[in-house]
């Protein structure tokens, strides 16, 4: 129990502490990843890499790996809930949630169509602090781990939950601008203007191998937006969860739908069987604030926003849309600090910061440092990732049986 006496407000964790390290239940996938889930993920995070969606070029005499593959972002895809799920476990009523980061460690396999993901999962850690956005909030953290059909540790993913009070968020009212920034039509143009520019320097490095990397290079700007329910919906389809039934429970043990969401931001399973709907999250449940701006003010937010797991995605299209194809991302750690919300323009930015030799390889490792802001100039994300850069002599990826 966290008794916060400048607000006398109680934040009761007790129904928490049973969760950690209890391996934890949810959907499983019931059908292997195919080629169309890949396309509608890169449609759905606007990254126009044809690496990723035009199986003719993917196969081209010179890639890396003579098929159409997965981003390293697509993991998170392949689970039922962002991967966030080991992260909002044990009932604390009258909470919501919001992404507040995301750690991943990628062991080398790439996802490939075909491919069937499991997932374990568990909850890390959490701690309970002041805020100035909801007073006593929970940082939550919990792992999950992504493995194919044959045996192969793709990832983890360390997720970090922010669980509020929904009322004391309402009653700070920390975001007060309800109404979308305006645009006008010419700096609209010149936002496309920027963003086909970046795509046109992805598509003309092509097979290219990312060699020469210095300490100081800085990554082409990246713009997303301005976001719009429109952009929003179109990343949420682009998570297979919320097709119907294409998870299926794996009989483990989770508190997930009973952490203590409000009445209004909760599925109705009852109801989802006769029509799924109730159980999709964006019509009902705890995504609707995403794109209603009624239960985005219900939950202390001004407008409809988007989604943590889609900023995680972005940070690693970014840098792996600069590193090229022959270079792994091995590891990220990102924090998300505000959502990106509609009528925003998001804003990637990146630098490497260091440039040493993999012992283990020898090929060349680098560090960039990520801060995604906004049209304001206010942080929504930074973090670091690391990437294992080619060598010029570094051999085509095999084809696992």
């Amino acid at each position: 129990m966290a008794d916060f006496d400048d607000d006398n407000v109680e934040f009761d964790t007790s129904y928490v502490d049973p969760w950690i390290g209890v391996p934890l239940g949810g959907g499983q996938m019931k059908d292997p990843i195919p080629p169309n889930d890949i396309r509608r993920w890169s449609m759905g995070m606007q990254n126009s890499n044809p690496l990723y969606y035009d199986e003719e070029y993917a196969s081209e005499p010179d890639t890396r790996f003579g098929e159409l593959v997965c981003p390293q972002s697509f993991a998170v895809v392949t689970d039922d809930s962002h991967g966030a799920a080991p992260a909002i476990q044990g009932e604390i009523p009258g909470t919501h949630m919001l992404f507040g980061g995301d750690e991943w460690w990628f062991y080398g396999p790439r996802m490939r169509p075909g491919d069937l993901i499991r997932r374990d999962r568990m909850l890390f850690d959490y701690k309970v602090t002041n805020t100035g956005f909801a007073g006593p909030t929970m940082f939550s953290r919990g792992d999950t781990n992504y493995v194919n059909q044959n045996g192969d540790f793709i990832c983890k993913q360390r997720s970090t939950s922010i669980r509020y009070l929904a009322e004391e968020a309402r009653k700070r009212a920390k975001f007060d601008e309800e109404e979308d920034p305006k645009w006008t039509e010419d700096e609209l143009m010149e936002v496309e203007r920027l963003k086909f520019e970046y795509f046109q320097q992805v598509q003309a490095f092509g097979h290219q191998r990312r060699l020469d990397v210095q300490k100081g290079d800085k990554l082409p700007e990246r713009l997303i937006g301005p976001h719009t329910i429109a952009s929003f919906t179109t990343e949420w389809r682009a998570y297979p969860f919320n097709t119907w039934h294409t998870f299926k429970p794996d009989g483990l043990p989770t508190s997930l739908l009973e952490a203590g969401w409000l009445p209004e931001m909760s599925r109705d399973l009852d109801r989802a069987a006769v029509d799924p709907t109730y159980a999709d999250g964006l019509y009902h449940g705890p995504s609707r604030g995403h794109v209603q701006q009624q239960y985005a003010q219900l939950i202390g937010l001004p407008r409809a926003y988007g989604y943590g797991a889609s900023m995680g995605a972005w940070v690693l299209d970014y840098v792996s849309n600069w590193a090229g194809e022959w270079s792994d991302i091995m590891h990220s750690k990102v924090n998300y600090t505000t959502p990106a919300m509609t009528g925003d323009l998001t804003k990637l930015n990146g630098e490497v910061v260091s440039v040493k030799e993999d012992v283990m390889t020898g090929q060349p490792m680098c560090v960039v440092q990520v801060r995604m802001s906004n049209q304001n100039d206010d942080t929504l994300a930074k973090g670091h990732v690391d990437v294992r850069l080619p060598t010029a002599d570094m051999p085509k990826a095999e084809h696992p049986e």
